[in-house]
């Protein structure tokens, strides 16, 4: 038996490691302890998610185990880079994926999507470059800011920046998903 998960609760455990984030490193200043915060909320997210649903959708696993890869190395070691790289890797990872896929005559974001979206090959193809183009700005974006500005700025950007470029990034794309969108 499937499993409907409420869609307030599914966004609380998608976006609420990434608040506690955001709230721990406002409370404590200190992006260690904040990472701690994060790695067991995106922990107890997943777990919760799965116990829920029986499966994990594919981005929030990568991005989840990348979390706790990347937090874990910036705790046991305590050194920031890890962390605030997490975010380029996560984004080159997506953008290599969705563009590789392109090269090779394949529609990745096809195959992840097309339960949610009905669109013509054309579509598909368009859509997954406009992405992995978007990804790959994102992940450049990031390395300026952690290497360019203070680590406060850093989070603001990976909590609030991220996430709002994300939002107005997928509404800009309805025109396209309109244009090919097959009936």
């Amino acid at each position: 038996m499937n499993f409907k998960m409420n869609p307030l609760l599914k966004t609380a455990l998608e976006l609420g490691p990434l608040f506690l984030f955001f709230l721990g490193f406002r409370h404590f200043a200190d992006l260690i302890i904040a990472t701690q915060m994060l790695v067991f909320a995106t922990f107890l997210s997943l777990s919760i998610t799965y116990l829920l649903e029986k499966k994990l959708a594919m981005m929030p696993l990568v991005s989840g185990g990348m979390m706790v890869i990347f937090g874990t190395l910036t705790i046991a070691l305590h050194n920031e880079y890890f962390i605030k790289i997490k975010p380029t890797m996560v984004n080159l990872l997506f953008s290599a994926l969705l563009l590789g896929g392109l090269a090779m005559g394949k529609s990745l974001l096809k195959y992840m999507l097309e339960n949610a979206l009905a669109l013509t090959d054309e579509g598909w193809r368009l859509l997954s470059l406009r992405w992995g183009v978007f990804f790959a700005f994102l992940a450049l974006l990031n390395e300026i800011i952690w290497r360019n500005f203070s680590v406060a700025f850093w989070v603001d950007f990976k909590v609030f920046g991220m996430f709002g470029l994300t939002i107005i990034f997928t509404l800009a794309q309805i025109p396209l998903i309109k244009k090919y969108a097959v009936e």
